[in-house]
């Protein structure tokens, strides 16, 4: 490999780095707000005196989570509300 290669392939590895940070940065920033939100939205319910709609099946869940059927929780939590993976896994684990 050439000098020319070398160089051209550490500037694009610093690249890749450093737009890698920035993007950690701004899913960090965007999941400060996103949670500042959900806390206000939860303050205004409180406020109106309203609750939370319940999750749809969400006996079964619990029924599932608490006969060590986590994947099985995940799963139905998923199908019910529509959520992704992650924040399937998040509500679940909440549970235990």
């Amino acid at each position: 490999m050439d000098t020319f290669g070398v160089v051209a392939l550490v500037g694009l590895t610093l690249l890749y780095f450093v737009i890698e940070s920035s993007a950690s940065k701004t899913r960090t920033e965007l999941t400060r707000r996103l949670n500042r939100l959900e806390d206000k939205v939860d303050l205004l319910l409180t406020h109106a005196g309203l609750e939370e709609p319940p999750v749809p099946r969400q006996d079964e869940v619990v029924a599932l989570v608490r006969s060590g059927k986590k994947i099985e929780a995940i799963k139905v939590y998923r199908e019910a509300t529509g959520a992704g993976l992650a924040e399937a896994k998040r509500a679940v684990e909440q549970l235990t």
